[in-house]
């Protein structure tokens, strides 16, 4: 039934007439029928105007809950598109760490305008959050959390987070403050449950894994994650407590890492955005600079063909086998940049490992070009005779331990200046292996050859 239901909602959203005032009653009703998870698919599948449409016509709550599921930068294609009103109930519904998500999509006289209209109360929580850097932790976190002062009982405890739970991110994990709010334990609701109420919570509490707010963002997600905790306590350089991590935010963390370094692998910007709902320029955007700037790079590689012209012209036999060996120079570094900027992002590998990892790739891409070389030789000896098997197998064997120990060590010279390893990763690489791989064609060939 719900199915049947979004197949048609979807139907009508994305016809190019406008929605008759008649059957606006309708299709609320309509759309309060499915579960809200299809509802979020519903708006990300439709651009900004239809998606405000559909927000519009669903339920105060309905619509608050759709708008939160939905990512940052939708959230802002969506102002634009959504009445006033409705912008401003939608972003005071937000918890301070989305309030500031939105925040960074937006021009700044939106942003300004929105923080205007906030209630006062909600303006200083959210100006907590964006006093941080971005990329830090401070501004993923949450500022709503609970007063628990080490003097307290369990009984005083629990009242006061029975009068407050509604203003607090997390009950399941309290932090334990002194009267300088510096940071002293943890607690954890199974405790005070099992507690006495004259009990101090000072007798309770464990000893904390916590965080500096000034901290990067993903890193600290990296090492959070695997502890299997519900949520982390954020202080700042004096130790005092000024927010919470939960793990869903911290997961949320990652998913965007890896997706910014999944997409920038593959020569574009991330969408930030469900597919359809990016507008097309937007999509546009993030990859004609890649592609311009790979172009350019390209013709490293037309200058080498065209300075080896002559040697080409000799032996035309040579231009057969020129995509085998940059398909494979490329590949092979590829697959190295992949694996260390992965074991970079986990933590595996650091900043002083890369004479390791080179050695360790030099060693890969030497059994690689070991066994491609052997097949290169004897396909070439097969068909072309013993001087081009000879010339295939040893490209094919230098390429792969050139390609691999470069793959492998440029993520963690990106990291060293300061880029992004997904950055120099693949794009770069193969273009890259490409020009180096067919020098060392070229020369091999000469020398072997005599050209």
């Amino acid at each position: 039934m719900a199915e049947n239901t979004i197949d048609q909602l979807e139907r009508i959203i994305r016809s190019d007439e406008d929605i008759p005032a008649q059957r606006a009653a309708e299709l609320s009703r309509m759309l309060d029928e499915p579960p809200i998870q299809d509802v979020v698919a519903l708006v990300e599948r439709s651009v900004s105007t239809r998606a405000a449409v559909i927000l519009r016509l669903l339920s105060r709550q309905r619509s608050i809950a759709v708008f939160d599921a939905l990512d940052a930068a939708h959230q802002a294609d969506l102002i634009g598109a959504l009445q006033s009103s409705d912008v401003y109930e939608f972003f005071g519904e937000l918890d301070p760490d989305d309030r500031v998500s939105l925040l960074d999509e937006l021009p700044a006289e939106i942003a300004d305008q929105l923080l205007r209209n906030l209630d006062p109360s909600e303006r200083d929580i959210t100006g907590v959050v964006l006093g941080y850097p971005r990329r830090s932790i401070g501004r993923r976190m949450s500022p709503e959390i609970p007063n628990l002062y080490s003097g307290m009982t369990v009984g005083e405890t629990m009242a006061y987070l029975r009068s407050s739970a509604e203003d607090i991110e997390t009950i399941y994990l309290l932090p334990v403050i002194g009267q300088d709010r510096k940071l002293l334990g943890v607690l954890s609701l199974r405790a005070l449950f099992t507690a006495r109420d004259e009990q101090k919570i000072s007798e309770l509490m464990n000893k904390p894994i916590f965080a500096n707010a000034h901290a990067d963002a993903e890193e600290t997600a990296r090492w959070f994650m695997p502890l299997d905790l519900l949520a982390m306590p954020i202080v700042d350089d004096s130790d005092r407590l000024v927010g919470i991590l939960t793990f869903d935010d911290a997961q949320d963390i990652l998913e965007e890492a890896d997706d910014e370094d999944t997409a920038r692998s593959g020569g574009h910007e991330p969408l930030q955005q469900p597919y359809l709902s990016t507008p097309l320029f937007k999509v546009v955007r993030s990859r004609v600079v890649w592609l311009l700037v790979l172009a350019v790079s390209a013709l490293l590689t037309v200058q080498v063909l065209d300075t080896f012209e002559d040697t080409l012209a000799a032996a035309v036999v040579l231009s057969l086998f020129i995509p085998l060996l940059t398909g494979t120079g490329g590949n092979t570094g590829n697959q190295a940049a992949t694996t260390v900027t992965r074991a970079l992002a986990l933590g595996d590998v650091r900043k002083r490992d890369i004479g390791q990892v080179m050695w360790r790739e030099l060693r890969v891409g030497l059994i690689l070009g070991s066994l491609l070389g052997v097949l290169g030789f004897l396909g070439a000896w097969a068909v072309y005779g013993l001087p081009i098997g000879i010339v295939i197998g040893s490209t094919l064997l230098l390429v792969c331990m050139m390609s691999a120990t470069v793959g492998g060590a440029m993520p963690i010279v990106a990291k060293v200046v300061g880029a992004d390893p997904a950055v120099f990763s693949n794009p770069f690489i193969s273009t890259f292996c490409d020009a180096t791989g067919l020098i060392i064609y070229f020369l091999i060939a000469k020398s072997v050859m005599g050209l």
